[in-house]
């Protein structure tokens, strides 16, 4: 049963479902908790944005999916109307949004499935691989092989000499990336590869890109590989591996819009991607930050006068391997390397409403987790904005890996300060963190993640609440003072330069490996 919520909303929604000219919306300082004047601080700003507001985002976003093959994926009619929707409510709040086109090459999986024959019938759970290619229709079915030196099958050596003709590679993650895994399998004359996790959890990983001798490639959980390895010591075990997919070139886009207020030199960067996973509505992957940020945008509006500029994004393709926000920063860079060097710090909000939640603030300063790279100068500056304001509103809060794992990732190879927000994807929650903020210790945050079940039902509107609050008090606080991320004043141009220079962009997917 959908959200009674949904029918509060649907008339500000059905103009996108419908393709009507103009949203049925209120303009700034009309809708509700609008009326506590010009939200010019962190406490206004938190008090401002009212999380029926955001829910009214998430409920469109739900509705645009149901109208539209049930998802929001990249290159989908989903897509585009919930682009549309986001530019209208930006239109109707005074920005002038401006979409910026990319190219990519799409995976999308249509069909999946993955069946041991023997000794018993029985489906596995899997996920396909992104840009993994079609089996041929109706599938491959073949005795598994699995290497007999090193599991994780990355190079013919691992192999021993295995003949995997007509067979389906059976290998576990890490070492190599997983496009490695498919690339030797296929060349030792594998039909397909199936990769087990190396820790708890469904793996979710992908090629890497198009590759033509790539061979259909699908992740199980360590669990199960264990059972089909235990399996194979006691005799031959067979599958069919079935993988419907798409995989082509497609244009899409992400959405800009920037205040009119504020230094355009030292400018306040806040973004989270607009796409869905292909498997459902994505409400909290990612409508959930997609729907604050625009709420903190709306209400932004609002404030009559900024010390620096702040620039929203709503990122394209990062569900595809971070493909937006990376076309972004690399276009900057090599383009118009200034506005890269104007960008004071960059927000990220990727997921804040998970139903079994922490309220996670990205690690600069790795006082729990190791980052992937060296924090940018400023970073742990940004951080503290977050952490000061969950302190100062005694609100519990934990670290989360500093892991380039989200949007974020393409600002911090160019030397751009970074921090964000988090409640959680399919890592498991502790008994620690069960205590602190409640839920269930032992399950993952969000166990619907990227499934047909991440929809407007099962997210966590506490969550939300807490987190688009703190994701607007962030905003207008940075807004007003960066200085002690950069040293910047709202007064005077200084010229400096911003610490690290820009360095390529890593293409480099999430889980490819």
């Amino acid at each position: 049963m959908r959200n009674p919520r949904a029918v509060a909303v649907s008339a500000a929604t059905a103009f996108v479902v419908a393709g009507l000219a103009s949203p049925a919306l209120a303009g700034p300082g009309k809708g509700p908790g609008n009326n506590n004047g010009n939200p010019n601080n962190p406490t206004k700003m938190a008090r401002a944005i009212q999380v029926d507001n955001v829910m009214a985002h998430l409920e469109a976003f739900q509705e645009i999916a149901d109208a539209n093959g049930g998802n929001r994926a990249v290159g989908t009619p989903g897509y585009q109307a919930s682009a549309e929707y986001v530019e209208q409510v930006l239109e109707a709040a005074g920005y002038t949004p401006e979409r910026q086109y990319f190219t990519i090459d799409l995976s999308r999986t249509e069909f999946q499935l993955l069946r041991e024959n023997s000794p018993e019938q029985r489906e596995i759970t899997h996920r396909a691989m992104s840009y993994s290619p079609s089996t041929p229709e109706g599938g491959v079915t073949a005795d598994l092989a699995a290497p007999s030196v090193d599991a994780q099958g990355c190079d013919a050596d691992a192999w021993g000499g295995t003949d995997l003709t007509d067979k389906i590679a059976l290998v576990s993650r890490g070492t190599c990336a997983f496009g490695v895994k498919s690339l030797v399998a296929g060349s030792l004359g594998a039909e397909g590869v199936i990769v087990y996790n190396n820790t708890a959890g469904i793996l979710n990983g992908t090629l890497g890109g198009l590759d033509d001798d790539h061979v259909p490639a699908t992740g199980i959980t360590q669990a199960e590989g264990q059972v089909l390895l235990g399996k194979m010591a006691n005799g031959a075990v067979n599958v069919t591996l079935d993988i419907q997919a798409f995989a082509g070139e497609v244009e899409t886009f992400n959405i800009i819009a920037e205040t009119s207020k504020g230094r355009t030199d030292n400018v306040v960067m806040a973004g989270a991607h607009l796409d869905g996973a292909f498997e459902g509505a994505g409400i909290n992957d990612n409508g959930s930050g997609s729907g604050s940020i625009l709420e903190a945008a709306v209400q932004l509006a609002r404030v009559n006068t900024l010390n620096n500029q702040v620039r929203f994004v709503w990122w394209g393709a990062e569900e595809n391997g971070l493909l937006g926000s990376n076309h972004y920063v690399a276009d900057l860079a090599a383009n118009d390397p200034d506005e890269l060097d104007n960008i004071a710090t960059y927000l990220n909000f990727d997921m804040v409403a998970s139903p079994n939640y922490i309220i996670g603030v990205y690690d600069a300063d790795e006082s729990t987790y190791d980052a992937s790279v060296p924090p940018p100068a400023g970073s742990i500056a940004t951080e503290k904005v977050l952490t000061d304001w969950f302190d100062a509103t005694g609100q519990p809060w934990v670290d989360t890996a500093y892991s380039g794992r989200s949007d974020y990732q393409a600002f911090i190879l160019n030397g751009i300060p970074a921090s964000g927000l988090f409640t959680g994807a399919d890592g498991t929650k502790t008994a620690a963190e069960a205590e602190l903020f409640g839920g269930t210790a032992g399950i993952t945050y969000d166990p619907n993640y990227h499934t047909a079940l991440d929809d407007i039902d099962n997210v966590d509107e506490t969550a939300l609440e807490i987190m688009s609050k703190a994701i607007g008090a962030a905003v207008i606080s940075l807004a007003q003072d960066t200085s002690a991320i950069n040293g910047e004043r709202s007064a005077g141009k200084s010229g400096k330069p911003h610490p690290g220079g820009p360095v390529p962009v890593e293409e480099e997917a999430p889980d490819a490996a």
